[in-house]
């Protein structure tokens, strides 16, 4: 029996292919993800990261379990201006084998076998100015989804530390500035994904949200309790507004002894999805790969071992109603109520 097409939550290709070279188009074994090794997983359309890195990340003296790093350094915000512009124009320079996609409609053409799509997303809103006064110009470029921040502090918001184990619970909560950008995301219809936001930040986007609130790449903290993965209440927060959590495929975030270790199973996955199914429903979970942004287990490899985590969880017992949800069925729920158009 065939398997449904996918919908990804989240990668990292832009600021790969902007880093080291390379071709989105193009097949080639650098990195997880190009147009034609998606196609031949069954991946119609992913959430395309704009990232912006902070300098002075030393990930490598992060070690083994129990861990704690500090935020990361803010970045600067001309310099993430001027560097998010040129991420999100490699996407409309791959324009023809890629679409960047603006309405449900046009995803929906996506899953039915038509061009592959891209959703331009901002990981970590310094590129937007405090007063939100270029906000509807990014907009107007394509940008549908925003993710306030990334693991450090910015004018909107904090985000999480990275603890293993621990929460997410340091810091401040949104600020004046974060609260009326959540505000401007439903007037627009832009999603907003709080991964990497902290405890705070999380409740302040539920309290203030009318819509759908959606995590791309976060996973379930009680069966990893790294501080990145979202608890029991927030999943369940999530669901009640309709959103999804989107699961992530960072091995330190998928395996409960929080180890950067790549032997991790994709039955971790499965055990993330039906913990989120559990808590939150069915209807709620999705996934949110991280590929090009993480260290993923070698079951995975790329995106072409997408088709693996499916059969994994048609293993497990879900049925086809439930596997088409996960696979691109909730995605596309989620972005018809939020889009405008």
């Amino acid at each position: 029996m065939s398997l449904p097409a996918v919908i990804d939550g989240h990668n990292d290709t832009l600021l790969r292919v902007r880093r080291h070279g390379g071709s989105l188009v193009e097949r080639s074994e650098a990195g997880h993800l190009d147009v034609p090794r998606a196609r031949e997983a069954g991946l119609a359309a992913g959430f395309f990261a704009v990232f912006v890195p902070s300098d002075r990340i030393d990930w490598a003296a992060i070690g083994e379990p129990p861990y704690e790093f500090p935020l990361a350094p803010p970045v600067d915000t001309d310099h993430a201006a001027l560097e998010a512009a040129a991420m999100a124009d490699l996407l409309v320079a791959a324009e023809g084998p890629l679409h960047l996609v603006r309405t449900a409609e046009e995803v929906e053409r996506c899953i039915a076998g038509g061009p592959f799509g891209a959703i331009l997303h901002l990981e970590g809103a310094e590129p937007i100015e405090p007063d939100l006064s270029n906000l509807d110009g990014w907009y107007e470029r394509g940008l549908r989804s925003i993710g306030l921040v990334w693991s450090r502090q910015n004018a909107f918001a904090s985000g999480a530390p990275g603890r293993y184990p621990g929460s997410a619970d340091a810091g401040r909560g949104l600020t004046r500035a974060g609260r009326a950008l959540v505000d401007a995301c439903e007037r627009l219809g832009i999603v907003v994904d709080v991964s990497h936001l902290n405890t705070r930040g999380v409740r302040g986007v539920l309290r203030r949200a009318r819509g759908p609130v959606v995590a791309t790449h976060s996973n379930a903290h009680a069966v990893c309790p790294s501080s990145r993965n979202l608890t029991d209440a927030e999943l369940r927060a999530i669901a009640a507004t309709g959103g999804v959590v989107g699961i992530c495929f960072s091995v330190a975030m998928l395996r409960p002894d929080g180890r950067f270790d790549t032997r991790a199973p994709i039955a971790d996955v499965v055990r993330h999805v039906d913990h989120i199914a559990e808590q939150a429903g069915i209807d709620h979970v999705a996934l949110g790969s991280d590929f090009d942004g993480a260290v993923i287990p070698d079951e995975i490899g790329d995106v072409t071992g997408l088709p693996r985590v499916l059969e994994a969880l048609r293993a497990a017992g879900y049925g086809d109603d439930d596997l088409r949800k996960v696979a691109h069925g909730n995605w596309l729920r989620v972005l018809r109520e939020v889009w405008r158009g």
